[in-house]
């Protein structure tokens, strides 16, 4: 059986647009996979393990082949949890909104503590990076409320899709589907193109 974890990066929970986009795609998704598991994981409603300086040297010491103690050892150990929870799944959906033209800073967070050598990534000196999560699907959901394409400099741009799908390939993802709700504000189409979204949204669900 599969297992689909919906990591939620929107703090606006019922009123976020990524979230609800990302439900109609779970609700898909549960009707041709009824015995899946599917889980939530709210960024903001569990805290994640800090990244700071114990955690660095933990890292260090883990990768020079030695072993991390004390409060490094404590920081290590949250960083593996949450990265074996994560790995766990072998579906994914990301509810993504556009903040500063990028991601919001809890889901750099989460990749910060995630991406990890010898869990998310391997390095070679010859042959440089190599991602760990081999045959996992991913379906990223993006929205914004200011930027879309096509409007002058002045409405911004996405630094949020190359960065945030960048990072999924990198990691070893390349099954990934990506749906865009662009709402900007001045445009008389919102409301065509939230359900062209929603629409999306529930095809791929059937068939991921």
């Amino acid at each position: 059986m599969t297992r689909l974890l919906h990591i939620a990066a929107s703090p606006r929970a019922e009123d976020s647009e990524s979230r609800a986009i990302a439900e109609t795609f779970v609700a898909a998704y549960r009707q041709t996979h009824p015995g899946a598991t599917v889980d939530l994981f709210d960024l903001w409603a569990e805290p994640l393990p800090e990244f700071g300086a114990a955690a660095v040297e933990a890292k260090r010491a883990e990768a020079s082949g030695g072993r991390a103690e004390g409060e490094g050892a404590v920081a290590w150990e949250a960083v593996r949890r949450t990265f074996a929870r994560f790995d766990s799944y072998d579906r994914y959906v990301f509810s993504v909104p556009m903040w500063n033209f990028g991601i919001p800073y809890v889901l750099k967070h989460f990749i910060d503590v995630v991406s990890q050598a010898g869990l998310l990534f391997a390095f070679d000196r010859g042959s440089g990076y190599t991602g760990l999560l081999k045959g996992k699907k991913a379906v990223a959901i993006y929205t914004s409320s200011i930027y879309a394409p096509g409007l002058p400099p002045a409405f911004g741009d996405d630094h949020q899709t190359a960065a945030f799908d960048g990072w999924l390939r990198w990691a070893g993802v390349t099954d990934l589907s990506t749906i865009h709700f662009r709402a900007h504000q001045i445009t008389e189409d919102t409301d065509l193109l939230r359900r062209n979204a929603h629409a999306e949204a529930r095809e791929i669900g059937k068939e991921f």
